[in-house]
C-alpha cells in the first residue's frame, strides 16, 4: 500500500512537473523585451507615433540580423498621452505586466521627469530618447539615461547664435509658465542672449492650454524686437505665430527642438516661413549614415523621419547594444554596459556624461517656403 501510494504520489509530482513546464512560456525566454512610454494620442502625438516608429524600425533592423545573441528583441509601447500619472501607470505596467527588462522613455519633459525616479528605485534601466529638461537624469538617479542634449544647451546655443550669427541686439521671450521644457530653455537663452551683450524688452508668459495669446504680443510689438523666442511644442508655437504676425508682429522668431513636427507649417501658414529652430538632426545631411537610415525609413513608412523618428532610432539603437554586450537581461547589468557606451548614429556621436546625458552637436533648421532647410550646426 505504502509502495503505491508513492509510486502515486512520484506520478502526481511528475505530471505537475511536466505541466509547470508546458505552461511556462517559451516564447518568454526568446524574447528580450523592452519597455516603451510615449504619447501615441492627444496633442503630442505626432511625437509619441514618431518615436514608436524609429524604435521599431531598429527593432526590424536587430530581429533581421539575428537579435542579440539568438534571442528577438521586442518593444512594448504604452500611451502616455504625456500626461505625467499616465506616464506612471505605463511605466508599471511594463514593469509589474510586461517584464521588460529596459524601458525607452519618456518622450516629453514632464512625463520623463515623472517616472525618472522610478529607474533607479525598482533597478530598471531606462533612457529618454527626447527629454531635455536638465535634471531628468539627476532626478531618475543611476539607472536613468538620456540620449539628447538638454534644454539648457539648446537655450544657451539659441542665445550665442542670435548674437554672434545673426547679430540681434534685442530678444522678446514668451514661454509656458506650465512646461518645464519651455521655461528651461527661455531661461537659458535671456541668461546667455544677456552675456553677450543682448537686451531682453520682454520676459512673459502664458499658461497650458491657452489659445489666445494677443495680450502678451501686443506687448511685445511695443518693443519691436529682433528675435522673439518661442520655446514650446509645434502646435502652440503655430497658434503664437500666425497671432503674432496677424498683429504685424516682424520679429525673427526663434525656437527650440520641439518645433519639429510636419504640422507646425500646417498650424502656423506662412507665419513660420523664415523661422529658425534648434534641431537634432538635418535629414538631408549628405552623411551615408543619415542618408541610410531615411533612405530605410521612408521605404518603410513612406515619409521623412523627423528629429524624434531619428533620436528614437539611435537611442533604441545603444539601449540594445547595451543588453548585447551586457548580455544578460539584469538592470545592473545593463545599466553598467550602458554608462560606457560611445557610438556613432544618425543623430551624431553619443557618449554619456557623469549625468548620464548625451554629449552631442545640434544644427539650426531654417522652414523655407513650408521646407526645411539646414542653416547651421552648433557643436557644445
Amino acid at each position: 500500500m505504502k509502495k503505491k501510494l508513492l509510486s502515486a504520489l512520484l506520478a502526481s509530482v511528475m505530471t505537475i512537473t511536466l505541466l509547470s513546464g508546458c505552461g511556462k512560456s517559451t516564447t518568454d525566454d526568446s524574447i528580450i523585451k523592452i519597455g516603451a512610454i510615449g504619447p501615441l494620442s492627444g496633442a503630442a502625438s505626432t511625437y509619441g507615433i514618431s518615436v514608436k516608429e524609429g524604435a521599431t524600425l531598429l527593432e526590424k533592423e536587430v530581429n533581421d540580423a539575428g537579435g542579440i545573441n539568438g534571442k528577438q528583441i521586442k518593444f512594448f509601447f504604452e500611451d502616455d498621452q504625456a500626461d505625467p500619472n499616465s506616464a506612471l501607470q505605463a511605466f508599471n505596467k511594463l514593469v509589474d505586466d510586461e517584464k521588460v527588462c529596459a524601458v525607452l522613455g519618456g518622450v516629453t519633459s514632464g512625463a520623463t521627469l515623472a517616472i525618472a525616479p522610478n529607474a533607479t528605485s525598482r533597478e530598471i534601466p531606462m533612457i529618454t530618447p527626447t527629454g531635455t529638461e536638465p535634471t531628468i537624469t539627476n532626478l531618475g538617479g543611476e539607472y536613468m539615461f538620456r540620449g539628447c542634449f538638454v534644454d539648457s544647451f539648446q537655450g544657451e546655443a539659441l542665445g550665442k547664435y542670435a548674437t554672434e550669427t545673426l547679430g540681434k541686439k534685442t530678444a522678446a521671450v514668451l514661454y509656458n509658465a506650465g512646461s518645464d521644457y519651455s521655461k528651461g530653455i527661455a531661461d537659458s537663452f535671456k541668461t546667455k542672449f544677456e552675456a553677450e551683450g543682448g537686451t531682453i524688452t520682454e520676459f512673459l508668459t502664458y499658461n497650458d492650454k491657452d489659445t489666445d495669446f494677443k495680450a502678451q504680443l501686443t506687448k511685445i510689438k511695443s518693443d519691436n524686437p529682433d528675435v522673439l523666442v518661442l520655446p514650446d511644442y509645434y502646435n502652440v508655437v503655430g497658434l503664437i505665430a500666425k497671432q503674432a504676425r496677424g498683429i504685424g508682429i516682424e520679429s525673427q522668431f526663434l525656437g527650440g527642438d520641439g518645433w519639429e513636427s510636419e504640422d507646425l507649417v500646417k498650424i502656423g501658414g506662412d507665419a513660420v516661413n523664415g523661422a529658425l529652430y534648434i534641431n537634432h538632426y538635418y535629414s538631408a545631411d549628405t552623411e551615408e549614415v543619415v542618408k541610410n537610415f531615411v533612405d530605410t525609413y521612408k521605404e518603410e513608412y513612406n515619409k521623412e523621419p523627423d528629429a524624434f523618428a531619428a533620436l528614437s532610432y539611435d537611442t533604441a539603437k545603444i539601449l540594445v547594444k547595451a543588453i548585447e554586450k551586457a548580455d544578460s537581461t539584469d538592470g545592473d547589468a545593463i545599466k553598467t554596459a550602458l554608462a560606457s557606451m560611445e557610438m556613432d548614429s544618425v543623430t551624431g556621436n553619443i557618449k554619456f556624461n557623469s549625468d548620464r546625458s548625451a554629449i552631442k552637436s545640434a544644427v539650426v533648421i531654417k522652414i523655407d517656403a513650408g521646407n526645411k532647410t539646414l542653416a547651421d550646426k552648433i557643436n557644445p
